[in-house]
């Protein structure tokens, strides 16, 4: 097993594995404006990664991420394409910064007492 060095690894923080059902506002690639439901699939306290991302959009649009009550800008980062599929993955970093941005304390290293704990909640 290949250990990674600090040099190698881009994280700043550590990311926890959490499935939030989310809503997104945004600007495509082609510049049509859509809202759509997705879900994240991991969380830090500065940022999330999305999935079931239908729409193609490109660094640096900014989203709106609506969860339960709150609603959060955030800068899209990343994007990446699932082989064979119109769906896409979403690396986002948020626009402020927040103690408590998902309603789920991360804690200071970004992981809730070493376990990524399960959360739901409707869109």
């Amino acid at each position: 097993m290949r250990s990674i060095s600090d040099k190698d690894n881009r994280r700043r923080q550590n990311r926890i594995q959490a499935v939030l059902p989310v809503r997104v506002r945004g600007t495509d690639a082609s510049g049509m404006s859509f809202e759509a439901l997705a879900h994240t699939l991991d969380l830090t306290q500065a940022g999330a990664r999305l999935g079931s991302i239908r729409h193609d959009v490109k660094v640096p649009e900014t989203l709106t991420i609506f969860y339960r009550q709150r609603k959060k800008e955030f800068t899209v980062v990343w994007t990446r394409q699932l082989e064979g599929t119109r769906e896409y993955q979403v690396g986002l970093q948020a626009v402020a910064q927040e103690r408590e941005p998902w309603g789920v304390s991360l804690g200071p290293s970004g992981d809730p007492s070493g376990k990524a704990s399960a959360v739901s909640g409707a869109a």
